[in-house]
Formats: structure tokens, C-alpha cells, sequence
């Protein structure tokens, strides 16, 4: 589930190292026969931050237990960040698993991916949008004809104003997108050099919150079918299947473990610092862990609208053809484990 300082997630750039010595191949270690990793193999997954129950689930050992029983264990690698560049260290045996959002999937599927997608989270409805500040004249989406609006390329943020635009027949050429990282974007928006801003609960939580920015519209209100998905590498998924399973069943579990509490799960490292949830971030935060979802399989209901999500893209031009996203999806409830 994405939840704030975590994800999609989409941010800072993931910085991935490589593990040699203790990736998930390491050493001469085969798979057995039930598709249990031998001991020596590491599952390596980006770090999860300051919140959410992957954060609990590194600080207690309950993710680490889990994966014991199929003889695996993690290892926390970069940061939690947009799917771009988790994508290519997936594709280059830099990592094992990581989460991203459907419309950077897609885009990164057009490129010989070296992973597929074994898990989804609904789509955030109240947690991502199109950001304004309090006060500014821009009441509605077509009050954004003729104005600067800040967005990551070819994911998430792009996908949200594309999306609001169309459903009020706006023109996309009569909004002037302004590429920026996510991670960056908030000293733009707040100084007034652009008039709006797409982006996720990462980055929308602080905004409302600490600088005065409300939704203009959120993701339910443009229609959005921007699920969270999760990706494993190829390599991984057809060596340790067990492992891909336990590590699925755990997603699941605590997910609804910390829906049903989204204030156990803020602030799991510290309280202080630029990665902490702050009081007045706290109430955000958790109205929108709540009305959020958990991690589930991928089922033939979710594919369809993966594949709207791509025809969207290739018409509006975000992706040079139509991406099927089919041929790239793993059943994760058929592999050993991987059943709720």
C-alpha cells in the first residue's frame, strides 16, 4: 500500500548498488524442487523509509521471519522511489522486488523489461491529484488552460493531468507541462513558478498540510485506474517462486493490518527529521491509508484496466505504441505461498 515517506509509490531517484557477494544468486545455491530459496540467497528490495508496515517489518524482523520459512532473507538497498529507475536495476540484477505505480509500468514495459508484475493495489483515490494552493484563482480544471502545471514524465503525475484534462475536454497542448522530479517539484510549486502540481500522497500529504495546497481534483475524480503495482525480476521469480510467495502473503497481511491502524505504522524509525510524519501531516496521513487498499493478486478484472491505462498512454502520445501489459504479469496465487 502506498503510504507517505514510502512510495510510490512516485520522490527521490532509487540509488541501487549492486550486491555482488550476497545477491539472490550468489554463490552456486540451486532452487529446490518446491521452489525454496536455499539459504545464502538474499532478496534484495529498496528501503522502505520512515512509514509504513514494510518499515515496522525491517525494524521488528517480522518481514525477515516471514521469508525464513523459505530459507530467504532481505536486503535493504537504496531508497523507495519512482519505478523509472527501479525498473532498470530490476532489468540489470541490481534488485529483486519493488513497487511502482501502473503508468510507469507501462512506460517501462516498452522497454525489454527484465521483471514482471505479481501484485496490485487499487488505485489511491483520495491520495493523489492535481495540487493548487489555497487562494489561487483556479477553481476548475478548465481554469488550467494557459497555465504551467508540474509533472513527472511518463508516470503518475503525468497520467493524472492528461486524465483531468480529457474528461473536461480540454486540449492537452492548452496546458503547458513542466518536466520536473517529484523530488524537486515542491520549491517550484510553492514559489509560484508554476500554477499547479500533479503528483501522490508522497508529496500531496506535506503540501496540504505544511504549505497551504488543496486538491483541484483528486485521483477518484478524474477517473483514475492508477493502481500500485509490485515487480519482481524474472530471474528471481523463476528460481525462488516460494520466495515471491511468502513475500506476497506478507504485502497482503500486514496491508490490511495497517489499514485498519494507519497510526501504528507512522513514524516506525523516528519522529524527528526530514523523513517524519509531522502532526499536522499525521491526520492526512492516515485519512488516506484508510480509505486506501491492500495488495492483491492481479485478476483479469485488474488486467483490463491495466490495458486502458495503456491504450490512454499510447493515445495521448506518452508511449510510442500501444504496451500489452499481459504477457508481463505473474499469477502470484499459483505459486507455492502466494494463495490468501
Amino acid at each position: 500500500m502506498k503510504t507517505p515517506r514510502t512510495v510510490l509509490a512516485a520522490t527521490v531517484l532509487l540509488a541501487v548498488a549492486p550486491l555482488a557477494a550476497c545477491g539472490s544468486s550468489a554463490g552456486s545455491a540451486k532452487a529446490s524442487a518446491d521452489g525454496n530459496a536455499p539459504a545464502d540467497v538474499v532478496l534484495r528490495l529498496p528501503d522502505p523509509g520512515n512509514s509504513g508496515f514494510l518499515a515496522l517489518g525491517k525494524k521488528d524482523g517480522s518481514l525477515d521471519r516471514a521469508l525464513a520459512a523459505v530459507h530467504a532473507k532481505v536486503a535493504w538497498t537504496g531508497s523507495a522511489g519512482p519505478f523509472a529507475p527501479a525498473a532498470q536495476a530490476l532489468s540489470a540484477d541490481q534488485l529483486d522486488i519493488a513497487q511502482g505505480s501502473i503508468t510507469s509500468a507501462v512506460a517501462a514495459l516498452g522497454q525489454k523489461p527484465g521483471f514482471k508484475l505479481f501484485a496490485q493495489t487499487a488505485p489511491d483515490a483520495v491520495g493523489e491529484g492535481i495540487l493548487v494552493k489555497n487562494g489561487s484563482p483556479i477553481k476548475s480544471v478548465q481554469d488550467l488552460a494557459g497555465k504551467k502545471v508540474a509533472v513527472s514524465q511518463g508516470g503518475t503525475s503525468e497520467y493524472l493531468l492528461l486524465k483531468a484534462l480529457e474528461k473536461n475536454g480540454i486540449p492537452a497542448d492548452k496546458v503547458e507541462r513542466v518536466y520536473l522530479r517529484a523530488d524537486q517539484t515542491a520549491g517550484v510549486f510553492n514559489s509560484g513558478q508554476v500554477d499547479a502540481w500533479a503528483t501522490w500522497n508522497t508529496f500531496s500529504t506535506p503540501e496540504i498540510a505544511n504549505a497551504g495546497a488543496h486538491f483541484l481534483v483528486n485521483g477518484q475524480e478524474v477517473g483514475s485506474d492508477n493502481y500500485a503495482v509490485w515487480a519482481v525480476r524474472n530471474g528471481f521469480a523463476d528460481k525462488y517462486p516460494a520466495v515471491v510467495g511468502a513475500f506476497y502473503g506478507y504485502l497482503h497481511e500486514n496491508g490490511l493490518k495497517e489499514k485498519a491502524d494507519p497510526a501504528a505504522y507512522l513514524n516506525v524509525v523516528t519522529d524527528s527529521g526530514p523523513t517524519a510524519v509531522t502532526p499536522a501531516e499525521r491526520e492526512v496521513a492516515i485519512n488516506v491509508t484508510k480509505a486506501g487498499a491492500t495488495a492483491d493478486v492481479i485478476s483479469d478484472a485488474d488486467l483490463v484496466r491495466f490495458g486502458t491505462v495503456a491504450q490512454f498512454f499510447a493515445d495521448q502520445k506518452v508511449t510510442k505504441s500501444l504496451i500489452d501489459v499481459k504477457p508481463y504479469v505473474l499469477d502470484v496465487g499459483k505459486l507455492p505461498g502466494g494463495g490468501k
